[in-house]
């Protein structure tokens, strides 16, 4: 079977968000056993100039959703409001939510259209295929692995396993 723009890319972020949820499952148990408050993971960084937990979950949802983009499809909105684990819990099941509507009739043959997104102030343009697996992939996968990290610093029990979530069969 050959790649297409939706097999190389919506399977993948349905493979990894579930295993997010897991992990956020997780610290959140290993705060409750340590008898803390998990809000406290929230704000947490690995390193000074890099975004917190919370932020590093926001950012991977944000670029998880990139194929809705492709599909022209309404995208699902995100409260950006968090205060605990279970507001990224919910944030996450929107998206995984939304990915598992996309169709690959809505994305394939749509490699060379033009994608305009807002990122801040600035708005940018570029080719479906790119959008995808050039910037919302790897910037999906640096945010994820980003937050696993931060979750392995502060002591949660994770392993390769619960990042990489339930592979297809």
């Amino acid at each position: 079977m050959p790649i297409t723009l939706y097999s190389g890319s919506v399977p993948v972020f349905l493979q990894l968000l579930p295993a997010i949820s897991i992990c956020l499952d997780k610290a959140q148990a290993h705060a409750d056993a340590r008898k803390f408050d998990s809000a406290q993971l929230l704000s947490c960084k690995l390193a000074p100039d890099m975004f917190p937990f919370a932020r590093q979950i926001q950012q991977a949802t944000a670029h998880s959703i990139a194929p809705g983009r492709v599909a022209g499809v309404e995208l699902p909105k995100f409260s950006d409001s968090i205060a605990t684990i279970a507001d990224l819990k919910t944030r996450v099941a929107t998206a995984i939510d939304f990915l598992k509507g996309l169709t690959p009739a809505q994305m394939d043959g749509k490699e060379g259209e033009d994608i305009t997104i807002q990122m801040g102030p600035n708005t940018r343009v570029m080719k479906a295929q790119a959008l995808v697996y050039h910037f919302a992939l790897p910037n999906f996968y640096f945010h994820t692995t980003t937050a696993y990290d931060i979750l392995r610093q502060h002591g949660v029990e994770l392993g390769k396993r619960d990042f990489m979530g339930q592979m297809p069969a």
